[in-house]
């Protein structure tokens, strides 16, 4: 099983990456005139469809990199570059492309539940965050190290649900300005963890670097 100090960096980096700061105003246009009771559901319902789509990213992770011919660290390199792309926009207070597009949230406008879409995916979980996950629940096949994976998922699901549940009292207290500090925080602190993806992937290819 992996050390303590790989779940920590598992866990701070899915949060950095799923940055549920920069879902609030958009959880707020989507939910707005809707009572507290059903923002508080739709919060609900996208923390658990967030915890269900890595669950099933992470077990399937294996399938996928067979289907595709691909090898772990080729998959973290490949990753990490999706994961500095992420930070780059959010270090610039952007959304990421990779995350969510115009045309999606438009076609949210018309739809009447949003926590599943685009709130979940593809505004939370994205390419960088299935990737992350796929990568971390790969580099073990030990039972335990799924199942503390799994518990790690959940936290920051729960995480997540908190922020959007408390999205109105975050929003109106930091203001965009200081919505925009924090997401530019965590881009850089995701930054630096792709950089150590990459490095990691870069070793597995060339064991001659190690």
């Amino acid at each position: 099983m992996l050390d303590l100090l790989e779940y920590v960096r598992f866990a701070a980096t899915l949060f950095f990456i799923l940055d549920p700061f920069a879902a609030i105003p958009i959880f707020l246009l989507l939910t707005a005139g809707h009572s507290r009771l059903k923002q508080a559901g739709t919060a609900r319902v996208t923390a658990l469809a967030v915890f269900i789509i890595l669950v099933v990213a992470g077990f399937s992770g294996d399938l996928i990199l067979r289907l595709i011919g691909a090898s772990l660290p080729a998959f973290q390199v490949g990753g990490s570059i999706v994961l500095l792309l992420m930070a780059l926009s959010m270090i610039n207070a952007k959304i990421s492309p990779q995350q969510h597009t115009p045309e999606e949230e438009a076609e949210a406008g018309e739809r009447g539940a949003v926590g599943v879409v685009p709130l979940a995916m593809p505004l939370l979980v994205g390419p960088g965050a299935i990737s992350a996950t796929i990568i971390h629940m790969q580099r073990e096949s030990a039972l335990l190290h799924k199942g503390i994976s799994v518990g790690v998922i959940a936290l920051i699901c729960l995480a997540v649900w908190l922020s959007l549940k408390l999205a109105e009292p975050i929003g109106r207290r930091l203001g965009q300005t200081g919505l925009n500090i924090v997401n530019r925080i965590f881009g850089l602190l995701l930054a630096a963890l792709a950089v150590q993806i990459f490095a990691d992937g870069l070793r597995g290819l060339f064991p001659v670097l190690g």
